[in-house]
């Protein structure tokens, strides 16, 4: 499927949500960055470290979904310049144990252009193998983008 048309603009749409998503506290817990790819396609490197390890010392899967979810969610919010989405399902594979280092979420568009989006991710590890994947569904809110701070378009 071909992402729908975004108006003028859509690259400081695009700088906007990568503002966004460094604004968020929860991304003062991961040394992370977005960058928006092009439409409908997210990329968010991530470096890991014994901070997120259970107790076998491996990533815990809390990492995985954040990871997952932060990339599939930016590829489908960037096709939306006007509302938040919201995540209202996920689900995630995992196919390998990550420990320290480099590893990359990418994030891509499904399906979706109205009310609801589905978009998947995949992490990739220093190595360039897949760790794990998700697909996950995404909504509009109610939640005006430029309401948010951090979204500096």
């Amino acid at each position: 499927m071909t992402p729908p048309e975004l108006p003028a603009g859509a690259e400081a749409h695009f700088r906007a949500l990568e503002s966004l998503y460094a604004a968020a506290p929860v991304n003062g817990l991961f040394e992370s960055r977005l960058t928006i790819v092009e439409a409908g396609r997210a990329r968010i490197d991530f470096t890991l470290d014994e901070r997120h390890f259970h107790a076998a010392g491996a990533v815990h899967g809390t990492a995985y979904f954040k990871m997952l979810d932060d990339a599939a969610f930016y590829a489908a919010n960037s096709l939306v310049t006007d509302r938040f989405l919201l995540t209202t399902a996920f689900n995630l594979f995992f196919t390998r144990p990550l420990g320290p280092g480099p590893v990359v979420a990418e994030g891509r568009w499904v399906s979706g252009q109205r009310r609801v989006f589905v978009a998947e991710a995949r992490i990739i590890d220093a190595s360039g193998e897949e760790a794990a994947r998700g697909t996950g569904t995404f909504m509009r809110s109610r939640i005006g983008l430029a309401s948010l701070p951090g979204y500096a378009a």
